[in-house]
């Protein structure tokens, strides 16, 4: 495909070279042919905080391990697939109804409420950061003993769910501390795929996000500007939806009126384009990089 000049609002972003080759062999298959994972839902939350210097905002980044399945060695936002508990309707809940959250979503009731679950859990899960308090109003003020990273692990192997964690703990989960963002799913070339939706969050008072995860060789407290410019001149590389991210934060300088601003959120599907010689990721994003309704995208 050579369409670079289709007037629909669509953006191409480099394609990392980790992924080129399955890219490739999937655009070279007869179309008939091409084989189609399902997507598995997922959520991934951008922890923010204000700049240390000067205006703007540092963002919590990981780079995930070398062995990871999915994106290995690339820099991304805690976050991970849905668990099937993460829909118990006994999650303690405060702000925002799971009805409202699927009308921001757009999805059913049930499944609103287990992705705004899992965002909160997979933030606790990777980088010890929790986003719920005793009360509607309250967020827990000091996770970081050893108690807690074993209700961490608990929680990694299964042994307890995230709405148990809370209810002995005596803890809400604060849904109105999330917003929403974007929504995107990874092409349909790719082996592994994921039905992804951004939260953010301000990085509660008295917390300390440490990283402490093995899906993670590195993390840190970094400027989205920075990140990017490491993308640049190859020191890091990123998936569009996290270049997509990045930059959008990158614009960022009164950090509560981002996240209290409205998003129209609409579903954002790369795919697979070749032209100037190289592979590249065609997506459906406007200028600002939030996506486009469904009836300007084939």
């Amino acid at each position: 495909m050579t369409d670079v000049e289709d007037p629909r609002p669509y953006r191409d972003l480099p394609m990392p070279e980790v992924v080129e080759g399955h890219s490739r062999a999937w655009l070279a298959t007869e179309p008939a042919r091409r084989q189609v994972a399902r997507p598995r839902p997922s959520a991934t939350v951008m922890l923010l905080r204000e700049a240390s210097a000067g205006p703007g905002v540092e963002v919590f980044v990981l780079r995930r391990a070398a062995t990871m399945a999915f994106a290995p060695g690339m820099v991304a936002f805690p976050g991970g697939g849905v668990d099937p508990r993460d829909a118990d309707q006994d999650v303690p809940w405060a702000g925002p109804s799971p009805l409202r959250w699927a009308e921001l979503l757009g999805t059913g009731e049930d499944v609103a409420r287990e992705l705004v679950t899992a965002a909160a859990r997979e933030v606790f899960e990777e980088c010890g950061v929790l986003l719920a308090g005793p009360g509607p109003h309250e967020v827990v003020a000091d996770v970081a003993g050893p108690s807690w990273r074993q209700e961490r692990q608990a929680l990694l192997d299964r042994t307890q769910s995230f709405g148990e964690l809370l209810a002995r703990r005596g803890l809400v989960l604060r849904t109105d501390l999330m917003a929403l963002r974007a929504h995107w799913t990874t092409p349909v070339c790719e082996p592994r795929r994921y039905d992804t939706r951004f939260f953010a969050a301000r990085m509660p008072r008295g917390q300390r996000a440490d990283g402490e995860t093995t899906e993670a060789e590195r993390s840190s407290w970094s400027a989205p500007a920075e990140v990017l410019q490491h993308q640049q001149v190859g020191r890091e590389i990123l998936l569009p939806p996290t270049q997509v991210m990045l930059e959008q934060l990158r614009e960022v300088q009164d950090l509560d009126a981002w996240l209290a601003g409205p998003v129209a959120v609409h579903p954002v599907r790369p795919w697979p384009v070749e032209h100037d010689g190289r592979l590249w990721m065609r997506c459906p994003v406007d200028a600002a990089g939030h996506g486009v309704p469904a009836a300007v995208v084939p």
